[in-house]
């Protein structure tokens, strides 16, 4: 596998639209924009984005009014178990522009900020099978994984065979993050936006995350 850091070197090299150079230049060293999509399923070769929503952290600061948010019109069908978890029917993004004529406002709204996000390689990987052949790259931003952050909290000086749980309720909760309507794009990136700055203080304050008494089964998306 390719380094990151090498492979945003390549893509700045070779980007087909020049005009999406700014994708490489600083940023305000204290910003990064929480993302989150919602798809018609798990599988990036053969499913499709139907809602994308971004919003601006400067800081300690959540910019709620400075935000991108866009319902899209996917090319994949959109199966029943899909609408029952996201609540978008056929008939509600009918209307809405296929993603391509959203992602140019979305770029420049992300610019070179690094994006936050829960399993963030998922939705990257998603928005890459439209914005590689629109300008001839990845989005070379550098990534920050949420889980990862409250893994290191929680579970960083855990002994082995410590059974984890990384599902998103149960880091809202150790959090004392209020839980909004899920599976929603704007919600869930505000979520994750929340659990950012809580993460990001207490990891400068040194303050860990308590475990429970072993016991019990708990969930852990990972599989691991």
């Amino acid at each position: 596998m390719i380094p990151r850091a090498l492979k945003r070197l390549f893509h700045q090299a070779s980007i087909g639209d020049q005009s999406y150079r700014f994708m490489f230049r600083s940023e305000p060293s204290d910003e990064v924009v929480a993302i989150d999509c919602e798809t018609t399923g798990l599988n990036v070769r053969t499913d499709d984005v139907i809602s994308i929503a971004a919003i601006k952290v400067r800081g300690r600061r959540i910019l709620t009014s400075e935000h991108f948010e866009a319902v899209v019109r996917p090319d994949a069908g959109m199966g029943a178990e899909g609408i029952k978890v996201h609540r978008l029917r056929e008939a509600d993004v009918a209307q809405s522009p296929f993603i391509r004529k959203v992602l140019p406002s979305l770029l420049h709204f992300v610019g070179g900020r690094p994006l936050v996000g829960y399993y963030v390689d998922f939705d990257i990987a998603m928005l890459d099978k439209y914005i590689l052949p629109h300008i001839g790259i990845e989005l070379p931003n550098r990534r920050i994984e949420i889980s990862k952050l409250y893994y290191e909290r929680k579970y960083g000086d855990a002994p082995a065979n410590t059974v984890v749980d990384l599902s998103f309720a149960a880091m809202l909760k150790d959090l004392g993050i209020p839980l909004l309507a899920q599976h929603d794009a704007f919600n869930d990136a505000l979520m994750t936006a929340m659990m950012y700055i809580v993460l990001r203080d207490w990891k400068e304050r040194g303050v860990r995350i308590a475990r429970p008494r072993p016991g019990g089964a708990i969930f852990n998306p990972t599989g691991g």
